[in-house]
C-alpha cells in the first residue's frame, strides 16, 4: 500500500471554534510526553541544588523545556502525517483530521523551537539553551527523519532525545555538567527501549502496515522480551551507580532496589509468557516502566531533602 497517496491528509477541516483550534495545537505538543519531561527535569534540579532551587528558575526551565519538547513533537507529527493516517493509534491527530494544516503545524513547530531556545538562554544559561536545541535536532532529524523508517534500532538511538531534560535541568541550576546528570542521561537512554518496545508489540500490525521497523513489529515476542529484560537489568544497574557518585541516601537506594526489582519482574513476566506462547500482555510492562521512572525520580527529588 502506498501510504503517501491519501489526499485527505492535512486537508482543511470545516470552520471550527477557537477553543477547538487551541486544543488541536496543544495536541501537537503531545501533552502526555510533556508530563514525563516534568518528572525528569524538576527532581534533577533539586538534586543539583541540594535543596529547592528558586521557584522562578524552576518555572523558567519547565516552561522552556515544555516549549522545546512541544516543538519536537509538532515537527514529528508534521513529518509523520502520512503514516499517522494509517495507524489506529494516531489517526485522530490534528494533522490527520485536518484540524491543523501542515503549514500551520510547521510554523507552530519552528516558533516553539526558536522561542524556547531564546527563552532558556535569557532565563537560565546558554548551555541549557544549546542542550534544548540539541534535543529538538536529535528527535526531529536523527530519529524521525533518518532512523525511524530505516532500522529496528530506531528507538534505541532516537530515544537519546528524551534523555536531554535531565541535562537541561542540571545545567539550568549549575551552568555546567557533572557525572550525576550523565548517569541519569544514561539511565533514561537504557530505559527507553524496554518502555517503548512493549508498545510496539501491541501495535505490531499497525507498524507493519506502514512499514516502520519497530523491534516489536519485526521480531517475535520471545526475542523482544529478551531484549526488554536485558535493557531493564541495565537500567536498574545504572540507577544504582547514582548512589556512590551523587551520595544518595537511604530513600533513593531503597527506591531504586524495590521499584527496579518490580520493573525487572514485569520484564521477565513478559518474556516468560511469550516463550510459553500465551498472550504476553506487553502494556503491563509499558505502564510499569512509566510508573517505575516516575517513582524513581520522585525519590531523586525527596532524597536530598532528608538527613539520611
Amino acid at each position: 500500500m502506498d501510504i503517501t497517496t491519501t489526499s485527505a491528509i492535512g486537508a482543511p477541516a470545516a470552520r471550527q471554534s477557537f477553543g477547538r483550534t487551541v486544543r488541536a495545537y496543544i495536541a501537537l505538543t503531545k501533552p502526555r510526553v510533556l508530563e514525563l519531561l516534568l518528572v525528569t527535569t524538576v527532581p534533577v534540579m533539586i538534586l543539583a541544588q541540594g535543596g529547592f532551587p528558586s521557584l522562578w528558575l524552576v518555572l523558567a526551565t519547565v516552561i522552556g523545556g515544555s516549549m522545546s519538547a512541544g516543538s519536537a513533537a509538532a515537527f514529528n507529527m508534521y513529518l509523520d502525517r502520512d503514516i499517522d493516517a494509517h495507524m489506529q493509534r494516531t489517526e485522530n491527530r490534528p494533522l490527520v483530521t485536518g484540524e491543523v494544516s501542515p503549514r500551520g503545524a510547521l510554523i507552530f513547530a519552528w516558533t516553539l523551537a526558536v522561542v524556547s531556545t531564546v527563552w532558556l538562554w535569557l532565563t537560565t544559561n546558554w548551555l541549557a539553551a544549546v542542550l534544548s536545541a540539541g534535543a529538538i535536532f536529535f528527535y526531529v532529524v536523527i530519529y524521525t527523519m533518518i532512523l525511524k523508517r530505516r532500522t529496528e534500532q530506531n528507538i534505541v538511538w532516537g530515544g537519546i532525545a528524551g534523555c536531554f531534560p535531565v541535562l537541561i535541568g542540571w545545567t539550568a541550576v549549575t551552568g555546567s555538567l557533572a557525572w550525576p546528570p550523565v548517569i541519569l542521561f544514561t539511565l533514561v537512554f537504557l530505559w527507553t527501549p524496554p518502555h517503548y518496545w512493549p508498545l510496539s508489540m501491541k501495535y505490531r500490525e499497525q507498524y507493519g502496515r506502514v512499514e516502520v521497523p519497530m523491534l516489536g513489529a519485526t521480531r517475535n515476542g520471545s526475542q523482544v522480551g529478551l531484549q526488554v529484560i536485558l535493557y531493564a537489568w541495565a537500567t536498574v544497574a545504572c540507577s544504582l551507580l547514582l548512589v556512590p557518585v551523587a551520595g544518595m541516601g537511604l530513600v533513593y537506594t531503597v527506591s531504586a532496589l524495590v521499584f527496579g526489582g518490580w520493573f525487572i519482574y514485569e520484564s521477565h513476566r513478559l518474556y516468560n509468557r511469550a516463550v510459553r506462547g500465551t498472550e504476553p500482555r506487553p502494556m503491563r510492562v509499558f505502564h510499569a516502566s512509566i510508573t517505575y521512572l516516575t517513582l524513581l525520580f520522585v525519590a531523586i527529588a525527596v532524597d536530598p531533602l532528608l538527613p539520611f
